[in-house]
């Protein structure tokens, strides 16, 4: 399936070594939410200046899939903190001002990568991007989540975890991010885009 194998897990082991940094920023950061919220807010604002606007690229599909996940996130926050299924400790809010700023940097990074690694794979179809895509929601949002739940970050209270991740965040992390996926899909796909995803033209 992968045509360069090497180049495949050394960018997925850089990856995993920059969200171990993050999730220990979160965990020495987690009682300064706003501190937190103005970091990742500037990041944000950052990525779309100099992807979106600055370029001349005009990248709407990244700027449309940032907005989407936070959104959704956002949701998906409110109904599992509000069933206390999961709580973010060392606050005084249910949930924190910087999580839709996280959300929206996760669909980046998951979108980066994805584009960084299509081209490893030996037969870049569109069924086997979507098995790559499906494999980083499962492999790198969990490793994230696990790194913030070690630093104290926050806590599950669903039963099955693999190392304070519960088999259930596993299914939703991957049903959020690939929902996104299949909205930028339908939205844009008669947009001719050159970032357009699942597709070997990029």
């Amino acid at each position: 399936m992968l045509s360069q194998p090497k180049t495949f897990f050394l960018e997925i082991l850089k990856n995993l070594g920059k969200l171990t940094i993050a999730g220990l920023l979160l965990g020495l950061l987690r009682e300064y939410h706003w501190v937190l919220a103005a970091i990742l807010f500037l990041r944000v604002a950052h990525v779309c200046y100099k992807k979106v606007f600055k370029t001349g690229e005009n990248n709407w599909i990244l700027f449309t899939g940032m907005i989407l996940t936070g959104i959704f996130g956002l949701i998906g926050e409110y109904w599992g903190t509000s069933n206390d299924y999961w709580e973010y400790n060392d606050v005084t809010v249910s949930l924190p001002a910087w999580l839709p700023f996280a959300w929206m940097l996760a669909f980046h990074y998951l979108y980066r990568l994805e584009k960084k690694l299509t081209p490893c794979l030996k037969n870049p179809s569109f069924t086997n991007q979507v098995l790559l895509m499906i494999f980083l929601t499962i492999v790198i949002p969990a490793y994230g989540e696990m790194i913030a739940i070690a630093a104290g970050v926050w806590q599950y209270y669903w039963p099955y975890q693999i190392f304070g991740v519960p088999v259930y965040a596993f299914i939703a992390l991957v049903f959020v991010h690939m929902l996104v996926y299949a909205i930028l899909y339908y939205l844009f796909k008669n947009h001719n885009e050159k970032d357009f995803p699942f597709t070997t033209a990029r």
